[in-house]
């Protein structure tokens, strides 16, 4: 793995995303984390991965969670999460993001989703690190999708044929969040969203932490990140790209995307076109 994004603050912590070129909604990353701390993402796409070396601590829907060498990750779509390493050597791990549409479409499964955050099958998580190497040095389209469909496989035994309904959310939080994302470059008040979701500020500022274990300013941070990383992603420059998702400048940017993606802007868009 080569190149270390600015922010970091270890010369051990690298990350690297790829995505092919023949099927969108899949996105590759691999990553060796000493120092570096994730603030609250999201991908909005099922993550999938294996911890090779070392222990993560992320938390993800309300609760700590530790993966540990040869344990398997898997995160469902639009869920905000941390991470950072628990060990002194960091951890090493790879993940491939893929859009729920996608996972449809090869599984040929609907509305799939993950209960368990973390499984400590070491056999199969050896398993998928090395499908997931396998993807990552794949260049032939046709040897990429049979890889794909071998690592859906095997997360077949953990995924669950729908979501539950305590974790659906409520549907006024749900209009807020969509208007989070329908308003990504606006100046946003408590009062404005505790209006949108019919309830007094504060009520609604507790609710909202409550539901999704973040304010509404991470949430509208990471949903800022995300949109960025979509556009960074179809070729736009960053500084257009900040004025477009409501961040300040350029830096505010590169500082941001760092603390959440683990590599700056620039460097992410040099990574997908290699």
């Amino acid at each position: 793995m080569q190149g270390v994004p600015e922010q970091f603050e270890h010369p051990l912590d690298v990350a690297q995303f790829r995505r092919p070129a023949h099927r969108t909604g899949v996105e590759l990353y691999r990553a060796h984390i000493v120092r570096h701390t994730f603030e609250p993402h999201t991908h909005e796409a099922f993550g999938l991965g294996a911890i090779e070396k070392g222990v993560e601590r992320f938390r993800y829907r309300g609760s700590d969670h530790l993966a540990p060498a040869d344990s398997r990750v898997m995160m469902n779509p639009d869920v905000l999460h941390t991470g950072r390493a628990e060990t002194v050597g960091g951890w090493r791990y790879r993940m491939a993001y893929i859009d729920a549409d996608v996972v449809e479409a090869v599984t040929g499964r609907r509305g799939l989703w993950f209960r368990d955050a973390v499984d400590h099958d070491a056999t199969l998580a050896r398993r998928i690190t090395t499908l997931l190497d396998a993807l990552w040095q794949a260049d032939e389209p046709l040897a990429f999708d049979g890889l794909l469909l071998a690592l859906l496989d095997g997360f077949g035994d953990q995924a669950r044929s729908a979501r539950p309904a305590e974790e659906h959310g409520t549907p006024r939080f749900s209009r807020v969040v969509d208007y989070l994302r329908d308003n990504l470059s606006q100046r946003l008040t408590l009062d404005g969203l505790a209006a949108v979701a019919e309830l007094s500020p504060f009520h609604f500022l507790r609710a909202f932490r409550d539901q999704y274990d973040v304010t509404p300013q991470q949430m509208l941070m990471a949903l800022r990140l995300f949109e960025a990383k979509r556009r960074l992603a179809d070729g736009q420059g960053p500084a257009q790209v900040a004025a477009e998702v409501g961040l300040s400048d350029q830096a505010h940017l590169t500082r941001t995307f760092a603390r959440r993606y683990g590599v700056t802007p620039a460097r992410y868009q040099r990574q997908l076109r290699g």
